[in-house]
């Protein structure tokens, strides 16, 4: 059985969604993601808002190697050295999704939602990329909390930095009537 979100979103995450769309939309910025480990659940989150998800510009769904390589340019030397859920990996994506897009701003998802060898369950790196700023990271450990919870931790997570990015962007100047 599918568990995309069981629980369902909670209240907060939609709330800091609704937010984060209306503040892209005031400043008249434009939003992608990049996600793997949420395939695609924060791009259908920026979507599903009325009236704001004129925001966002496009999403890159990127579960294997190859499609963060081929999609967002994520070089084979971090994918091999780095992995493919590291810090580089989520910067790379953020950026990748930048360079091959109109947004202005972009976040990144990556992680591990079960454990396994090697692969610590509920190890998620974000990254949130934009234009002509540093690239920024964040790491969270979860911990073997179920895939849903992963997801949406990292949505949240997600939400949190594309947030702190538009807090720090201009408002757009008003058009004056002629």
């Amino acid at each position: 059985m599918a568990e995309a979100l069981d629980p369902a979103l909670p209240p907060a995450v939609d709330a800091l969604a609704q937010r984060v769309l209306r503040e892209a939309c005031d400043r008249n910025l434009r939003l992608a993601t990049a996600e793997s480990c949420t395939g695609g659940l924060l791009a259908s989150l920026l979507t599903d808002i009325p009236g704001m998800s004129h925001a966002f510009e496009r999403g890159f769904v990127v579960y294997t190697n190859e499609a963060k390589a081929e999609m967002l340019g994520v070089s084979k030397a971090i994918l091999d050295n780095d992995g493919a859920v590291s810090e580089p990996s989520a910067r790379a994506m953020a950026e990748g999704a930048i360079a091959h897009s109109n947004a202005d701003l972009a976040a990144s998802i990556t992680g591990f939602t079960e454990g396994g060898p090697g692969q610590p369950a509920g190890l998620v790196h974000l990254g949130c990329a934009r234009r002509g700023q540093p690239t920024r990271h964040r790491k969270l450990e979860l911990g073997d909390v179920g895939r849903a919870k992963v997801r949406i931790g990292a949505l949240e997570a997600a939400l949190a930095m594309l947030a702190e990015q538009l807090a720090a962007a201009p408002i757009a100047a008003a058009t004056a009537p002629t």
